[in-house]
């Protein structure tokens, strides 16, 4: 790996083997991504809002940020936030060392907090949902940024996304910085520039003819991207440990993910074996 402009942004190509991308997407496929709730359907909603799916399947490892439960925002939002979840594959694992390695060789210091490592990871799954027949895009995301501290990887498998940084506000001009995630690319970026004082988006994913990975009803992936950030393990609890409502929250997503995944299943029986 060698980093590329500023060092605190950095954009690396083809960071895995052949054999790497062959042994993932062989994994990818083993998967049940879900189509989560963006509220709860134990608690009230918010006051004007109503019930609706994400965008996209998702997927996470490490630590699963469930949508109902709010995501991961420090220094208020961290109870009850991250759910212990499956570890990183090898094949990942592998990735996410080297990853790290780069990024403590090439970023500046302060850019690094202690005790950082790259110990979540969310996978979405971009591509057209089937809505009455009629195939809907939904592969941009809208201008936000990760709370989670220290610096975030992100690898891109499959077709090529546009990717932006951009200001804050409606007269933020033309973007900051524009890259071409190209399958296989690694991107990284951290510092109170980069992760902090800009937001990021994907404007566009480019047409990919067939579909990549697991199948997901009513929708076609054409591009995978593995987010890596950091949760400190102090923040992160076993479902079994999560409280009363919030297990309430999530037993049906974790009921899903036990009927394919020996770890969830576990979680879920520990938990059913809880006084």
């Amino acid at each position: 790996m060698r980093p590329v402009r500023d060092p605190a942004c950095q954009l690396l190509p083809g960071v895995l083997t052949r054999p790497e991308r062959a042994e993932l997407v062989s994994w990818l496929e083993t998967l049940t991504p879900l189509w989560e709730q963006r509220f709860s359907n134990v608690r009230p909603l918010p006051d004007g809002a109503s019930q609706r799916a994400l965008l996209r399947p998702v997927y996470w490892l490490g630590n699963w940020q469930f949508a109902c439960l709010g995501y991961y925002e420090p220094p208020k939002g961290v109870q009850d936030r991250a759910v212990a979840a499956e570890p990183f594959p090898p094949v990942l694992r592998g990735l996410v060392d080297r990853a790290e390695a780069h990024v403590r060789r090439t970023f500046p210091p302060a850019a690094v907090p202690k005790g950082w490592r790259l110990d979540t990871c969310l996978i979405n799954f971009y591509g057209s949902r089937d809505e009455g027949g009629r195939e809907v895009d939904v592969a941009r995301v809208g201008e936000h940024r990760d709370f989670e501290p220290g610096p975030v990887a992100s690898l891109s498998i499959g077709a090529r996304a546009l990717f932006q940084f951009v200001r804050r506000g409606r007269d933020a001009g033309p973007p900051v910085r524009t890259m071409w995630l190209e399958d296989g690319a690694l991107q990284l970026f951290g510092g109170p520039y980069w992760k902090d004082a800009l937001l990021h988006r994907v404007q566009r994913v480019e047409p990919r003819p067939g579909a990549l990975g697991p199948p997901i009803e009513g929708f076609r992936t054409r591009r995978i991207n593995f987010t890596f950030r950091h949760v400190p393990p102090g923040h992160v609890v076993p479902y079994a440990r999560l409280g009363a409502v919030a297990r309430a929250d999530v037993a049906e997503y974790v009921g899903t993910l036990a009927a394919s995944s020996p770890f969830w299943a576990r979680a879920r029986a520990t938990d059913e074996r809880a006084p």
